[in-house]
Parts: structure tokens; sequence; C-alpha cells
């Protein structure tokens, strides 16, 4: 009996099966993961149907016949099959400053909102400057100087300009116990406070002289790209805005 299938595989495809029937005929059947009449066989790709059995926020990609991965898209997490969304904001509060609100607006994306009472672009957000001193180690001692004496000027509504000597000055300087002891501590204290506006380092580099809340009045110089308050107090950090003011750091302590 003549084999049908004994040479060319029968005619049939290289993908396919030649099955010898009756004699002299035969039938030709694809392989496993192809699909056809036998004499084409072509790769079925499973991704062209329901996503290949994957998420529908998964990519679904062809490996071999019929066979296919599934990977989650950006965005969500899983093992392909079943992705679920990653919330950007459920972790660490987005990357947003603590006192701010995290949205997710879309995949990968977020806003970051100051909260009521607080000012800043999302990710940095101060509250009054009161408050703000105490959040910072350079102005945390002028802090705790203001609450010893209930000295609350800069608690209020403002606006208000501060210059605020930093920690290690305050700390280090002999005068501040001798000030402390004779009751004028606060008048030295006031001394570095300026009422009715909120002046940037921009600002001050146009002004000559501002009266503070003490009374008197600190003289502003400039030159050589610093600022320098009374000759001998230079600002080292400037504009960190709170909601009622301003604060700037200063290397010495002022005396009225």
């Amino acid at each position: 009996a003549i084999d049908a299938c004994e040479t060319s595989n029968g005619g049939c495809s290289a993908k396919a099966e030649c099955r010898r029937t009756t004699p002299g005929n035969r039938a030709c059947v694809c392989n496993a993961g192809y699909t056809g009449d036998g004499i084409v066989c072509i790769e079925i790709n499973p991704c062209l149907e329901n996503n290949g059995g994957c998420d529908r926020n998964a990519e679904c990609t062809q490996t071999g016949p019929n066979q296919a991965v599934c990977n989650c898209l950006k965005g969500y997490s899983g093992d392909g099959r079943r992705c679920t969304y990653i919330s950007l904001c459920s972790q660490n509060n987005g990357g947003c400053s603590e006192f701010a609100i995290c949205n997710d607006t879309e995949l990968t994306e977020r806003t970051c909102t100051c909260k009521h009472n607080y000012v800043g672009d999302g990710f940095k957000c101060r509250g009054n400057i009161f408050q703000e001193l105490l959040r910072d180690s350079n102005t945390s001692r002028f802090y705790f100087h203001l609450e010893a004496l209930s000295i609350r000027d800069i608690a209020g509504p403002g606006p208000f300009t501060l210059f605020v000597p930093r920690t290690d000055v305050l700390n280090s300087n002999p005068r501040v116990k001798d000030w402390i002891a004779r009751g004028v501590m606060a008048q030295v204290l006031r001394y570095h406070m300026v009422g009715c506006a909120s002046l940037l380092y921009n600002d001050l580099t146009t002004i000559t002289n501002i009266t503070s809340l003490h009374g008197d009045p600190i003289h502003i110089s400039y030159s050589q790209n610093s600022l320098v308050l009374n000759n001998k107090a230079e600002i080292i950090l400037s504009d960190a805005v709170g909601t009622n003011g301003v604060i700037h750091v200063i290397n010495q302590i002022l005396v009225p």
C-alpha cells in the first residue's frame, strides 16, 4: 500500500501532522498551538482574544504558539492576570509635605496641596512663623526664648519680618544670661521683629532702615552680595515664608 505521508510530510504543513487514513490517502492536522486546514497552519496568538486572559490593565505578549505572558501596566501591580492600581498617595503621603493633601490624579501622577493655614508648593508647606521657628534647628532656640517670656506677637495675623540669630549664636553668647537676669531679654528679642511687613531678601536690598517692634530702627546695608544689619549681623539664610510673615536667619544677635 502507498503511504501518502512518506514524502514531504504528505504535502501537509511543516507545522502539521500527516495521518494515514485509507490506503493512499491522508489527513493533515495542525500541531498544538496552530490553527488551519493542515496544509496551511498559522500560529495561534492568544492575545487576540480576551487579551489572552490577562487583566484589562495588563499587556499581553505572545511568546510562542498559543503562549503568552501578562505584565501589569505602569501604575499597576500584580501577576498580570490580576492587576491593582498603585496609589502614589498611599505611601509616604506621595512625597508631599506632612502638612499637605496628596491627590491621585491619574496614572503615576499626583498633586500636593498645602492644607488650610499652611503655605507652600505642597512639597514644602509652612504654617505661621511662630510654629516654623520650632521646626528648624537653626531657629528653635529663638522660639524657646520667646516661649519662656510668653512673647506671642508673631503668632498673630501679621505680616511680620523676623531676623533670627542662629541657635548656636544664641547658645554661645554670654550676654544672653545677663539680659535674662536683668529682665531685658524681651526687648532684645523684639528688636529682631518687624511688624506690618513681610520683607523678602530682595525687598531688603532696597531699604536702608526699618523699625523693629521694640521701637528702635535696624540699619540695613547691602554690599558684595550680602545683606548686613547694623553693620555686623549678616543674613545667612533667607526667605522662609510662612502664613503670617518671613524668617531670615542671621549670624549675630542684634542689640538695641
